[in-house]
């Protein structure tokens, strides 16, 4: 039988929650059942900064996070294999950035899924063996509801979502984006871009993502007093 990515109708419902909640990226992991390890009882977040185009989880968060599951008695394969997030705008397709991560977070695992819902719906999820040879499986994704499910919990996802989600803001964060995508201090731009054309940016090809930046780095009107910008946060 082949893989499929199912979600209980409670963990769907709080994903796509979450990712209505605010104009930016969200992230968190997969909690599954025991029996089942691509059946999603549950979507859970940990503290991170967010943007448009960017996730950053707190390490000691995630690993809090861990050590709470196993004194669940939950095994690793149920709370760290399958890595869950959104993106504000209509593609769901990976980012260079997202594929740095799948690969440097979960390529130590025996196997790993990473899975992406857009802003219309649209899904990608994919599954990675890193035994032996190798393999990526692109694989379907169904919500279920033949087994049992939670109520919705809204005051409870309320909670986490203001306490695990952290806005940062621009310019800091197109600093940050800049190094991640191989700019150096002299090409990084300041600007102050809106979620939409941020988007863009994340779906361009590179090449051409790299000329958009280009371009704002060699404008004087993007930059602050003296050509500089400090990296500014919201927490």
């Amino acid at each position: 039988m082949s893989p499929v990515l199912r979600f209980a109708p409670s963990a769907w419902a709080k994903l796509l929650y979450f990712r209505d909640r605010g104009p930016t990226e969200i992230g968190g992991f997969a909690l599954t059942a025991a029996d089942d390890l691509l059946y999603v009882e549950e979507f859970v977040t940990v503290k991170q900064r967010v943007t448009a185009a960017s996730i950053a989880f707190d390490d000691g968060a995630v690993a809090d996070l861990f050590d709470s599951q196993v004194e669940a008695g939950r095994r690793p394969e149920q709370f760290a294999r399958v890595w869950l997030h959104t993106h504000p705008g209509t593609s769901a397709t990976p980012s260079s950035v997202d594929e740095e991560t799948f690969g440097r977070a979960f390529g130590g695992c025996q196997w790993a899924l990473m899975f992406i819902l857009g802003q219309t719906g649209k899904t990608t999820a994919r599954l990675r063996f890193n035994v032996g040879p190798g393999a990526h499986v692109a694989v379907p994704v169904e919500v279920d509801y033949s087994r049992p499910f939670a109520a919705s919990d809204l005051a409870a996802w309320e909670a986490e979502y203001q306490a695990n989600i952290h806005f940062e803001t621009w310019p800091g964060a197109l600093i940050e984006l800049g190094h991640r995508w191989g700019l150096t201090d002299e090409d990084r731009t300041g600007a102050l871009l809106p979620p939409d054309l941020l988007a863009d940016l994340r779906d361009m090809e590179p090449a051409e993502r790299q000329l958009i930046l280009d371009e704002l780095a060699a404008d004087p009107d993007t930059w602050g007093q003296d050509g500089q910008q400090e990296a500014i946060y919201e927490f």
